[in-house]
């Protein structure tokens, strides 16, 4: 049986359990795992089944997810088979010790009344959450390149417009890519095994 762990803020504890345990409830019977929480530490032990270690994978995805401050309901969006969960250190360009920085990029990544993350969120078609020092990006894998650029360019201090033009022409490039039969770099896809 494989065994996974997680650690979670303290304050993500109670979501992660949900009322009267009913999330925790949740994410062991969709993904048949077992889930252990010790709320004094933060950590979360994750036992799946031997047959299937892909669900204990899953589950400790979406414990992350919920840490990292998704709502469960959006962090269960990893129950895809081609979901994926990403998440991003905002340090790496604040640095550790610059407070104002650190919050000054949050604002900018969540925007006037969070106007630039439902943006990037309907520009990529990811779930995206920012908390701490973190943001966390939920999709499939080209949803997630497209989301994450337009982070890194957020975080570099480009202006909201220049990322919302760049979301939006990737979208537009992927979808003519999709008409044409072909990958968005240009390639032939794949031909479909018969």
């Amino acid at each position: 049986m494989p065994v996974l762990y997680a650690r979670i803020p303290e304050d993500r504890i109670g979501v992660l359990i949900g009322p009267g345990g009913r999330t925790k409830r949740e994410i062991r019977a969709r993904t048949e795992t077992e889930i252990e929480v010790d709320a004094d530490e933060g950590e979360v032990r994750i036992a799946g089944p031997d047959a299937d270690p892909v669900r204990a994978v899953k589950a400790r995805d979406i414990v992350l997810a919920i840490g990292r401050g998704f709502s469960p309901e959006r962090a269960f969006r990893l129950l895809k088979a081609n979901a994926y969960l990403e998440v991003i250190d905002i340090k790496f360009t604040t640095g550790k010790r610059e407070k104002e920085a650190l919050r000054r990029i949050r604002a900018r990544a969540i925007g006037t009344r969070g106007r630039a993350r439902s943006r990037i969120e309907e520009l990529s078609g990811c779930s995206m959450s920012v908390y701490g020092s973190t943001i966390a990006l939920i999709g499939e894998e080209e949803q997630l390149e497209r989301a994450s650029r337009a982070v890194e360019l957020l975080l570099k201090g480009s202006e909201h417009s220049a990322v919302f033009h760049f979301l939006a022409r990737a979208r537009r490039d992927a979808a003519v890519a999709d008409l044409m039969g072909r990958a968005p770099d240009g390639a032939a896809p794949e031909p479909d095994p018969e």
